[in-house]
């Protein structure tokens, strides 16, 4: 069976928030290591990775694989029902048919239980390879959901340019072009609000801002984004957690002249 308890629901509902829209029905899948997800969106364009370990659980128990199909706006609206300090705790026999979810108030001892039914979705499992990255990108979360936001006003599609001097987001559109660079920069006081760029080479590609934009959800996730680009291969966008990560890849547009 499976029993894994969080110690603050707003953790597990901000992982569900930003990927809920991408990929509506999805499993996760639970083992001894903690439990974890990959989908593809239905436009074969973008995947979301999703990893929360076992020692962000406690107590966390998993004896055996198990899959659970959820449909995720079924899961928001049951965990709406869990205020943000709540502890929450999972449950699933071997072979379930639902999920089992008590919420626990320590505060005013209120213990609420609710079960979800469980979907049989067919999902084939994409071997995402190792890939070493020519650029490496990190900066704020809040200024890479600004960019996004902004030039989306613009455009359909964002070119962005990685070199040793720092990144550039550029696009054109019907009513006129815009462009933001965010040079290299250490911030000694503020570290989450340093840009720092790893260089192996200068990488230029461009990607759909819906996408990125959507990919912003997860900002509550962490204060910091990393993206990882190598020509040719889909853009890593990376939300790291105190016992997990959320990412997302995007294939990037191909230039049709």
């Amino acid at each position: 069976m499976l029993e894994a308890r969080i110690e603050q629901a707003s953790v597990l509902k901000r992982v569900i928030e930003a990927i809920k829209d991408l990929v509506p029905d999805c499993n996760f899948d639970c083992n001894d290591t903690g439990i974890a997800l990959q989908a593809m969106d239905n436009s074969h364009v973008a995947l979301v990775a999703m990893l929360l370990r076992a020692d962000g659980f406690s107590p966390y128990r998993c004896d055996r694989n198990i899959a659970l199909g959820i449909n995720l706006n079924s899961l928001t609206k049951v965990l709406r029902c869990a205020q943000n300090e709540d502890m929450i705790t999972l449950k699933a026999d071997d072979a379930p048919d639902s999920l089992n979810l008590v919420f626990e108030n320590t505060e005013n001892e209120r213990i609420s239980e609710y079960d979800i039914k469980l979907m049989d979705i067919d999902q084939e499992h994409l071997g995402i390879p190792d890939t070493e990255y020519s650029a490496s990108i990190t900066l704020p979360t809040a200024e890479f959901q600004r960019i996004c936001r902004d030039l989306s006003q613009l455009s359909e599609s964002v070119a962005i340019e990685a070199t040793k001097e720092g990144v550039k987001f550029s696009c054109s559109g019907d009513i006129g072009n815009g462009s933001v660079t965010l040079r290299t920069h250490q911030n000694v006081d503020k570290p989450e609000l340093s840009t720092k760029v790893d260089l192996t080479e200068p990488v230029n590609l461009t990607f759909s801002l819906k996408y990125l934009v959507n990919f912003c959800k997860a900002s509550s996730l962490s204060q910091t984004v990393t993206l990882s680009l190598s020509n040719e291969v889909p853009l890593l966008v990376e939300y790291k957690m105190d016992n997990g990560y959320v990412r997302f890849y995007l294939a990037p547009k191909i230039d049709e002249e």
